[in-house]
């Protein structure tokens, strides 16, 4: 379900690494969370990322949730289809509802990151937290 070649934070973004640059978006599991998107907040093109570092935000009809950048690096474009339509989040969310684009700092910064099955364990260790 969870793209093996992407690697994956604890606050349900994702990363997916060509080069020098890394694309970035939030996970199904997050959008499922969120419930219809209706609005998304990105940064400007230029801008400087550390990791851990809120860059925008997913506005929902259930809430407003803060996007965290996974690495450090300079946003080089972000996604023109989410002006228009962010609900594509909510369809299509690993792929062409990225959010951001950015040229990496520090590409070893990539390695922290859970891999698809850790991300998975995480997310299924979540979701007993929250049936319990």
């Amino acid at each position: 379900m969870y793209p093996a070649d992407y690697r994956y934070t604890k606050d349900h973004e994702w990363i997916k690494v060509q080069g020098d640059i890394g694309t970035i978006g939030i996970t199904d599991y997050a959008q499922q969370e969120l419930g219809d998107v209706v609005f998304v907040d990105a940064p400007k093109v230029g801008a400087k990322l550390a990791p851990g570092k809120s860059f925008g935000s997913v506005e929902s009809v259930k809430a407003v949730s803060e996007i965290y950048s996974p690495v450090s690096g300079e946003v080089t474009e972000t996604n023109p289809l989410l002006v228009d339509t962010p609900e594509k989040i909510n369809t299509d969310p690993h792929s062409a509802a990225w959010l951001i684009k950015l040229k990496l700092a520090d590409p070893k910064e990539v390695a922290s990151l859970m891999d698809a099955a850790a991300y998975e364990a995480y997310i299924a260790e979540q979701t007993k937290e929250h049936s319990a």
